[in-house]
């Protein structure tokens, strides 16, 4: 498997002691789970609740233990993960390999981490969720598992695009960020009983309390306001 650039990845809390301990919490309890769960799907409620940057330190701490991982973005609709990176710049994704116009071995993209691939979601289709029930990316699941230790697949928010219940089947387990204050109940109730309903383990949920609301990445609507996720 080729790979045709070298990222480097800025994340938040890199230098925090107990931002990493948490991290380490996290990933020995996925590794707890059993040796049967590779593929972790990771989704939310809502926008910027952290998700992407939760998926991002889990991948960095897996591969942080010798664990060769992918981080797999496969928000086609308005992700924010190529743009947490320096030198993410002309680059084929996910939308481009599930399209036919680009090969695999142009889309994985080796990161400054030892052990640590990235597959970006690419440029943004018409058709997200047409693409994700599609051939080609089931082949896709089946090749970052036969070469990955463990596959973090990170999905839009489940509250607002059904992309996620469409993701999970094809994953060992899924996880539920939850990062806002406001957040109800019901709809976090409702977001849990739509993965259920995929067949897919709920492994748990993550309480993220590090958003920064003078930190562009996590500020706003931009990112996931009803622009790009009003269809479902």
């Amino acid at each position: 498997m080729n790979t045709v650039q070298t990222m480097q990845t800025s994340l938040p809390g890199s230098n925090n002691y107990f931002v990493q301990e948490a991290y380490k919490f996290l990933r020995a309890n996925i590794q707890f789970c059993g040796p049967d769960i590779k593929v972790i799907l990771l989704t939310s409620c809502e926008e910027n609740e952290g998700k992407t940057t939760t998926g991002m330190s889990l991948a960095k701490s897996f591969a942080e233990i010798g664990k060769k991982v992918l981080l797999l973005d496969a928000d086609m609709r308005k992700s924010v993960l190529a743009g947490r990176n320096l030198n993410a710049q002309n680059y084929k994704g996910l939308s481009e390999y599930l399209s036919g116009l680009a090969e695999l071995g142009e889309v994985i993209m080796k990161t400054s981490i030892p052990d640590m691939y990235v597959l970006l979601a690419g440029k943004y289709p018409p058709n997200p969720s047409e693409l994700l029930n599609g051939r080609l990316f089931d082949s896709l699941m089946k090749v970052c598992r036969d070469n990955f230790d463990y596959v973090i697949v990170d999905t839009p928010p489940l509250g607002m695009v059904s992309d996620a219940a469409v993701i999970a089947p094809k994953c060992d387990g899924s996880i539920v960020v939850i990062g806002s204050d406001k957040l109800s109940s019901s709809l976090a109730l409702d977001v849990v009983g739509k993965l259920r309903n995929t067949g897919t383990p709920v492994l748990g949920a993550i309480r993220n309390n590090a958003r920064s609301h003078k930190n562009k990445y996590y500020s706003g609507k931009k990112y996931y306001g009803k622009k790009y996720y009003g269809k479902k």
